[in-house]
């Protein structure tokens, strides 16, 4: 690496044991600034390395100056991402009319002998400077005319784009750098920042969003995390996390091994006493202004005569208290019922079958949740409405068993105490907090995203409509996976809820192809183009081949149908030789 000529011997010094201990080669110079760029974050280079200069690229230039008032001179490398390209020197375009023969051939026969004739403009955004306690800091200052740059080294990216490093306490690697060898240069998240200011994977149809969740989740229930992690599972697509059972990669040395609980509809169970006047609500068809007046003064009597451990009621206890509210009693005495009742009591009564709401039967917190376990809810076969107030119902008393603990309100004795923080995963997060519709869960997760993280309560929202899904609720995911998306209106609302990931980034989300994700946030230094790794255990959510089971059902079909008109054919020829003589 060359230092700049007017450097003195010492920032040279130093410059050179800095190249030795970041590994640096100095055949890495890849072009020479020529001045600064459009804005006060940009610089123009010029090169002729048509191979290592690439959109999305990481390089830097070396500034030696006094870094703090009153410190001695020294020498900083300043990253920056190549965001532009544009050539403007060429061979003449004469040359490239002629579709038979070789541009290179003609270019000799004129004189041109130069290997790479071609000259490229390129636009780098400045990252800054790395510092171990601060992260990137960026000096708004670009570099002189003349100074050299340099690609990035793998060894050196490696540092400095993530937080952690492979096997530490708190780190999920999900990934390598696009743009670099296969695990040259690996992406490892910062758990500890993932989970507790939340996460979104955002992604189109079809781009890989359930197995990169399915990666993270790994890298939760790994040795050096042993997180307690659940997911809604609208679709039934983590089933086959069950792999993690007994799989060798994920044993730890003092015997930790990963539990897995699959809980299916017929598992799910949710105590009446535990919804409140909107969940119910939620459950019942269109109900009246009346209807809703009733019910809610219903709701207020059983708070009245319920308190503390004793407020445990099942529908019946609701519509009591639903004719107590209905009815109204005269001077003298008398009681007059109104009509609402009945029909409250009408609708009430078919909640007394549903198979998700019990009387005292529920899952508490701590049998969903628990270091070194993943819960799937499978929700594959519940309706709509109900699916909404399951989960408002257990994100509400999960989230208030992490706040009763951490505040000390409840003990070890209480079934709600949860004495470790927790991630929760919601797949078809647009569902559950749409933009511009009503949705039972859309407030409490509201509440936790913007609180939750206080106590010990980390949420992931995946969702392939970015553009429907409540920006309130996406704007508080501080860590974000972005994956292709097309959608025009998926792709205007990130630019409003995503900030982190950067409008040059933004651009790539048409040309991602499956498997490829920008990461952006809390959980990493700089946002990053990552390869996300390959799966150790069975991905869930592939998509059928439909052109495959056509071919194949209609082969069964053509062969079973064969099989039936060749049937009778064959009793015939064996009526004719019957004890071998000819009946013809």
């Amino acid at each position: 690496m060359a230092p700049f000529d007017t450097a003195p011997a010492t920032a040279k010094a130093a410059m050179a044991a800095q190249e030795t201990s970041l590994g640096m080669a100095i055949n890495q110079v890849v072009g020479t600034v020529k001045g600064p760029g459009e804005d006060g974050n940009q610089y123009v280079f010029i090169t002729a390395d048509k191979r290592q200069v690439k959109i999305g690229e990481y390089v830097y230039y070396t500034l030696t100056q006094s870094f703090a008032p009153g410190k001695p001179v020294e020498s900083r490398n300043i990253i920056g991402k190549i965001s532009g390209l544009a050539l403007i020197d060429h061979l003449p375009d004469r040359i490239f009319a002629d579709t038979e023969t070789s541009p290179e051939l003609i270019a000799a026969l004129v004189g041109f002998t130069h290997q790479n004739p071609e000259i490229y403009e390129v636009t780098v955004d400045v990252v800054g400077y790395f510092d171990k306690n601060l992260g990137f800091l960026n000096l708004r200052k670009s570099p002189d005319p003349g100074a050299k740059v340099f690609i990035a080294e793998d060894a050196m990216l490696q540092r400095i784009l993530n937080k952690k490093q492979r096997g530490d306490i708190g780190s999920a690697q999900v990934g390598s750098l696009l743009l670099r060898e296969q695990d040259a240069v690996q992406v490892i998240l910062d758990v500890k920042e993932l989970v507790s200011t939340h996460m979104a994977i955002l992604a189109g149809t079809g781009a890989g969003k359930s197995y990169t969740a399915g990666v993270l989740i790994e890298e939760l229930l790994s040795p050096y995390n042993r997180a307690a992690v659940m997911i809604f599972d609208p679709h039934g697509e983590y089933s086959t996390l069950e792999d993690l059972r007994g799989h060798p990669a994920f044993q730890g040395a003092d015997g930790y091994a990963p539990q897995v609980q699959i809980l299916t509809p017929d598992d799910i169970r949710i105590r009446m006493s535990s919804l409140d006047y909107y969940d119910i609500l939620t459950l019942l068809p269109s109900t009246s202004d009346r209807q809703q007046a009733i019910l809610s003064k219903a709701f207020a009597l059983l708070r009245k005569h319920k308190k503390g451990n004793d407020y445990r009621w099942d529908v019946q206890d609701l519509i009591a208290a639903v004719n107590q509210a209905d009815t109204d009693v005269d001077d003298e005495g008398n009681e007059t019922k109104g009509s609402s009742a009945g029909a409250l009591e009408w609708k009430l009564s078919k909640l007394d079958n549903s198979p998700y709401f019990h009387a005292m039967e529920h899952l508490t917190p701590p049998s969903l949740l628990q270091p070194g376990q993943v819960t799937v809810l499978q929700m594959s076969e519940i309706s709509q409405e109900e699916q909404q107030v399951i989960c408002a119902a257990l994100l509400r008393q999960i989230y208030h068993a992490r706040l009763n603990t951490q505040k000390e309100n409840i003990g070890p004795e209480d079934e709600n105490y949860l004495p470790y923080p927790v991630f929760v995963l919601l797949e078809e997060a647009h569902r559950f907090a749409p933009a511009h519709e009503p949705a039972r869960c859309k407030q409490v997760l509201r509440t936790i995203l913007g609180e939750g993280r206080k106590f010990g309560m980390g949420m992931g929202m995946i969702t392939q409509r970015p553009g429907k899904i409540d920006s309130d609720v996406l704007s508080q995911c501080m860590s974000q996976f972005l994956m292709r998306i097309v959608n025009p209106v998926d792709q205007e609302s990130l630019k409003h809820g995503v900030e982190a990931a950067g409008r040059d980034l933004l651009q790539e989300l048409p040309a991602l192809t499956k498997g490829q994700v920008i990461v952006s946030g809390a959980c990493i230094n700089t946002p990053v183009l990552c390869q996300v790794r390959q799966r150790l255990t069975t991905h869930g959510g592939t998509t059928l081949n439909a052109p495959e089971m056509w071919m194949s059902h209609f082969s069964a079909h053509q062969q079973a149908a064969r099989a039936v008109k060749e049937a009778p054919l064959a009793g015939r020829k064996k009526a004719k030789t019957h004890r071998g003589v000819s009946i013809e």
